[in-house]
């Protein structure tokens, strides 16, 4: 197998050699061995339009300026945390948040802002952060979960296109 990278003189450039070498990877055993666990089929890939990943980033900004003015867009990332949905017994945690039910049991991605900080020894780290959860003179890091004020809005985005269970018309890979 090809072990190529990424090239640094090229972000967001791979062969399509790796790309699918990576992906039968993940089908052949995590994607397997959930199915198998778990006795589903669950979905291989999630698909999100533009719009909605732009808005999502313009939002990040937007509410990262509002409550730290001196964060640059260097400062500011996302981090991508595995998620799946509840069963469709518990399917009403998801009432605030409507997607399909037949997601349920199914695995997603959940995007959460992340802004640089230093740690405790001055090496900069990329930690998650809520903007809706930060006041002046707070820290606007979440450092610890389940810490912060007493709102449970975050600024996150998970509204993505399951496949399976959408058909994977125009899928390559």
């Amino acid at each position: 197998m090809n072990t190529e990278s990424n090239n640094p003189l090229e972000p967001g450039i791979m062969s399509n050699s790796l790309i699918q070498a990576l992906i039968d990877n993940y089908r052949q055993n995590h994607l397997n061995a959930i199915n198998t666990a778990l006795g589903i089929q669950d979905a291989h890939s999630i698909w999100f339009d533009l719009p909605k990943l732009k808005s999502f980033i313009a939002k990040i900004e937007e509410e990262a300026a509002k409550v730290n003015p001196a964060a640059s867009s260097e400062d500011l990332g996302i981090r991508f945390y595995y998620a799946t949905y509840p069963k469709q017994e518990n399917w009403s945690i998801m009432d605030s948040h409507p997607v399909p039910t037949e997601y349920a049991g199914r695995h997603t991605l959940v995007m959460v802002p992340t802004l640089k900080k230093a740690n405790e020894t001055g090496e900069l780290i990329d930690y998650d952060f809520n903007p809706f959860q930060s006041a002046e003179g707070k820290s606007l890091v979440l450092a610890n979960k389940g810490m912060g004020e007493d709102s449970d809005t975050g600024l996150g985005e998970n509204s993505g296109t399951l496949i399976p269970p959408s058909p994977p018309m125009g899928t390559s890979y």
